[in-house]
């Protein structure tokens, strides 16, 4: 029987309350697909847009948004590498602009050709898109890349790695790698078999994704400015100098010239390479050879204190070596750092220390202005036209960047669900374990609530009242208060860790019971007095015709059943914890744990795949459950 009659629809109150009710369904539908749509653009967020509240994400129509997500993802999330690379001053990753560039910029060429022909080595470069330490939890290109590598070289097994790269990773979804710094002392470059491995990874990757360490724009942004509050009249006051902006103060690769450069100005270049720098692009000449041999002397007494603590066999200190570069690792490296920043001998109260006359610097910037002045020498007028040229990255990075566009959207707005996937599909068995549960959860479903609602309609016993009384009690008392009984139940079963623990509390329930035994009750009582007319037995009865006419009902059953073990959390990692035995549930709130705003809205989107799926496919056979029985 239709709400509003068909007489007197045309007339305008009628009209204007079917409009109303239509007004209420679209504001309901928007009141439910806004948030939707909210949370599906949320999905493809990192930290530089999480605060951006679209439906459309800006980075798919905005050029400059799509810019600066690619910048924070190509310095890792690190503001301050970004500083020191480009030499820009920005506050945040959000008060990036386009840079102006020109394609056909001569500079830019000059460094796309120096970077082919040079080969520089990997301690003076990074790559982008290895970590998201501010998003949290998302798994960026080039970690991917370097992660499936790694699964094909060690068969997917994760002792394998361990015992081969020296690491103590859990598993698959704990693996990660921290990008290099390059440039502070304090930050100490690793020397697994891991770093290695990165290493020669970052050889194979594109030029456009490598970040080229930039000790000049370190020296200025992440030493000067911090000590002078990025104030250059501070920094003139205190130096007795007269720059007009930052731009005018370069590092030398030696020790500054008397002549030219202020005291002050000469003990900030030698604190810095000092104390500062990282030892990779510190070099010293062989004067200071003699010096270091008596450091030596000094510090281990003997040759043979020398020798046992380095594995060597000098006879005398007069043979050591000295290295023209800091070692790699070892006592060696720690007594290079000692001569460089100092070392006091306590015997004497002497100072032992590298000359700063013998110390130098072999920095990308200096390789790049050696190989303009060997290749390009006719443009530059003279050596101090080549002092202020810096590596042009920025525009060489905007114009890879303006050529994969494409690609770059792409990743952004699937790389959180690729993180999901790789979490919860790839290293681990949730997903196996979700389809084996809920399948059982179904099946169980079918059989046990209809035998008990069929013996209920059938045979009609004298305590039915008080049976169907309890069962609707049970609706009573939450989950939660059963908990506890339950888990030691199981316990003392020895089913923990097992899918008959989570099948076992929720085999029968008691609602779903009452449901049937209505429906049952409602079914003809002549087909049955026919079908044992003709020889039925009581399987036939019940298979052919109670459940063969119950098909709506019975989807309603299958579908809260299936929906009851799919959400299942709490149960699931109270009965089960032991992670081989987790479902999706207990999986995706481990990620959440530990992921930001993206990942998690990504994993709730899939996590709601599967039951949609099922009201899509399954919407026609739900509305019969719930109209037939009305009906009847």
């Amino acid at each position: 029987m239709p709400i509003i009659s068909l007489i007197g629809r045309r007339h305008w109150k009628t009209r204007l309350l079917v409009g109303l009710m239509y007004l209420l369904l679209l504001a309901g539908a928007v009141s439910m697909v806004y948030p939707f749509l909210l949370m599906l653009a949320g999905s493809s967020k990192s930290s530089v847009d999480a605060a951006d509240q679209k439906v459309i994400p800006s980075f798919l129509h905005d050029e400059r948004a799509l810019y600066q997500k690619h910048i924070e993802g190509l310095f890792n999330e690190s503001l301050n590498q970004m500083r020191w690379v480009y030499g820009s001053d920005v506050a945040t990753f959000q008060q990036l602009a386009l840079p102006v560039t020109n394609a056909s910029s001569t500079l830019v060429n000059d460094w796309c050709e120096f970077l082919l022909t040079e080969g520089l080595s990997p301690a003076m470069y990074g790559i982008g898109y290895l970590a998201t330490p501010q998003s949290r939890g998302s798994i960026p290109s080039e970690l991917r890349a370097f992660k499936q590598q790694l699964e094909q070289e060690y068969g997917n097994d994760m002792l394998r790695l361990n015992k081969a790269m020296g690491t103590t990773f859990s598993g698959w979804n704990a693996f990660f790698v921290l990008p290099k710094n390059g440039l502070e002392r304090r930050v100490k470059t690793g020397n697994l078999p891991l770093d290695d491995a990165l290493a020669e990874f970052s050889r194979h990757q594109p030029l456009e994704n490598r970040i080229y360490f930039n000790v000049e724009g370190f020296f200025k942004a992440g030493y000067l400015k911090n000590q002078f509050t990025r104030d250059i009249a501070y920094y003139n006051r205190a130096h007795g100098t007269t720059y007009a902006s930052w731009d005018e103060i370069h590092l030398e690769r030696r020790l500054p010239d008397p002549d030219l450069y202020s005291q002050l100005e000469r003990d900030d270049w030698e604190r810095f390479v000092r104390g500062v720098l990282s030892l990779v692009w510190i070099r010293a000449d062989a004067s200071a050879a003699p010096g270091y041999r008596d450091f030596l002397r000094a510090k281990y007494g003997d040759v043979v204190t020398f020798n046992r603590r380095n594995g060597t066999s000098f006879t005398g200190f007069d043979q050591v070596p000295f290295p023209a570069q800091p070692p790699q690792e070892g006592i060696a490296l720690s007594d290079w750092e000692s001569y460089l920043q100092g070392w006091r001998d306590p015997s004497t109260d002497t100072l032992l220390m590298l000359p700063a006359a013998a110390l130098s610097l072999d920095t990308v910037e200096f390789r790049f202005r050696d190989w303009l002045r060997k290749n390009r020498g006719d443009r530059f007028d003279s050596e101090a036209s080549l002092r202020g040229i810096l590596p042009p990255q920025q525009a060489y990075h905007y114009l890879a960047f303006k050529a994969n566009t494409a690609t770059l959207r792409t990743e952004f707005l699937t790389r959180n669900f690729r993180t999901v996937t790789d979490y919860v599909v790839r290293h681990g068995r949730a997903v196996l374990n979700t389809f084996i549960y809920c399948g059982l959860s179904v099946l169980c479903a079918l059989i046990f609530n209809p035998l008990a609602a069929y013996a209920l309609s059938r045979y009609k016993p004298k305590s039915n009242y008080k049976i169907l009384l309890f069962l609707m009690m049970t609706m009573a008392f939450p989950p939660m208060v059963t908990q506890i009984p339950v888990f030691l139940m199981l316990r003392q079963l020895h089913l923990l860790n097992t899918f008959a623990a989570l099948i076992l509390p929720g085999l029968v329930n008691g609602y779903t019971i009452f449901l049937l035994k209505g429906f049952f009750d409602s079914l003809p009582r002549e087909l049955y007095e026919c079908a044992q007319l003709d020889g039925a037995g009581e399987f036939r009865l019940f298979w052919q015709i109670t459940m063969w006419l119950s098909t709506p009902i019975l989807a309603v059953t299958a579908l809260g059943a299936f929906t009851s073990a799919y959400t299942n959390f709490m149960m699931a990692l109270l009965l089960c914890q032991d992670e081989r035995m987790w479902t999706i549930m207990p999986w995706l709130y481990q990620l959440q744990n530990t992921s930001g705003q993206g990942v998690v809205f990504a994993s709730l989107i899939i996590a709601s795949i599967p039951t949609m799926l099922v009201f899509i496919f399954c919407q026609k056979v739900i509305m019969r459950g719930i109209v037939v029985p009305v009906e009847k």
